[in-house]
């Protein structure tokens, strides 16, 4: 299921946008082999590609991430590997001094990635939430606290993440709480994500209502300044046509008011992550910056691809 749409201010080929991909840890002057189909798809559409050294970015040094991009090369979309949001600032900054810039910049990234920036606009279309600022290796928040922040909620299940990620596929021991209002239970299942999570929890801790959705009924949506050029299965769940990723279900035209929200968020590329509810309605699961979001194997790479090569300065 998929969809193209015509941006305005677009560029001629000679003016094309660039790509910065991850480069391959093991032999820097090659693309990292995961991102080998879209940087093909991205040259195709007749993108410059410039590489970058991802565990360099990590390690603190943003300038020597960059220095295998050319002066003054124009602006980028980013695509590869997630970053942390303040080494996503760093890279911004590296980049500016080589006289070139990103097509999102560092608070649009942060606003898409983690989950306070884009959960207002999103508001009604989401599963409720409540969240609490947390460094990473800090400890875990008391029972009391805990119980503090729950309490918007109200009484039932909920999930535990980050300002990114949920530990899924730890459900029981560090994801899913069964009862909220039950304080020791809380506590059991936060202190277990936070102790897990460790040096890599990011941004701080998040309480989400529960709602229950159809195994299997997930989708992602893919936007290119406001339009949704590309609808594929979610990367963790097939694209069968037993699921809604199949034509006959489609996000974008049963949710109106999706566009709408992602009109608001007013960033340039981002991706919705839906599913569908045990009573037939989607719902958003999250919001992602479309650079850091995956691809599932076999999408339409060329159709996205083509809309970012394309897409006017802004």
């Amino acid at each position: 299921m998929s969809g193209t749409s015509s941006t305005s201010g677009t560029s001629s080929a000679s003016e094309r946008n660039g790509f910065l991909f991850c480069a391959d840890p093991l032999r820097l002057s090659r693309p990292d082999p995961q991102f080998a189909d879209e940087l093909a798809a991205a040259r195709a559409a007749g993108g410059r590609i410039a590489l970058l050294d991802h565990d360099a970015l990590l390690a603190g040094d943003a300038a020597g991430a960059v220095a295998r991009v050319a002066r003054d090369s124009g602006p980028y979309w980013y695509r590869g590997w997630m970053i942390p949001s303040g080494r996503y600032a760093e890279l911004e900054a590296a980049l500016a001094a080589r006289g070139c810039t990103l097509l999102t910049g560092a608070a649009g990234y942060r606003r898409a990635h983690e989950l306070p920036g884009w959960y207002e606009e999103f508001g009604g279309l989401t599963p409720r939430s409540v969240w609490c600022a947390l460094a990473p290796g800090a400890p875990a928040p008391t029972a009391d606290e805990l119980a503090g922040l729950a309490a918007p909620l109200g009484p039932g299940p909920g999930i535990v993440k980050d300002f990114v990620k949920s530990r899924k596929h730890e459900w029981f021991e560090a994801c899913y709480v069964p009862e909220l209002a039950d304080r020791a239970q809380l506590a059991s299942v936060v202190g277990r994500f936070v102790e897990l999570q460790d040096a890599f929890l990011a941004g701080g801790l998040v309480l989400r209502a529960f709602e229950p959705f159809v195994a299997g009924g997930e989708a992602r949506v893919w936007w290119v300044d406001g339009e949704a050029v590309l609808t594929t299965a979610h990367p963790d769940t097939p694209d069968t046509p037993d699921t809604p990723n199949a034509p006959d279900r489609d996000p974008v035209r049963e949710l109106p008011s999706l566009r709408e929200a992602v009109g608001r968020l007013g960033l340039r590329w981002v991706t919705t992550d839906l599913a569908l509810r045990e009573d037939g309605v989607w719902r958003v699961v999250e919001v992602g910056d479309g650079q850091v979001s995956g691809l599932p194997a076999g999408a339409e790479a060329g159709v996205l691809f083509a809309a970012l090569a394309a897409a006017g300065a802004r």
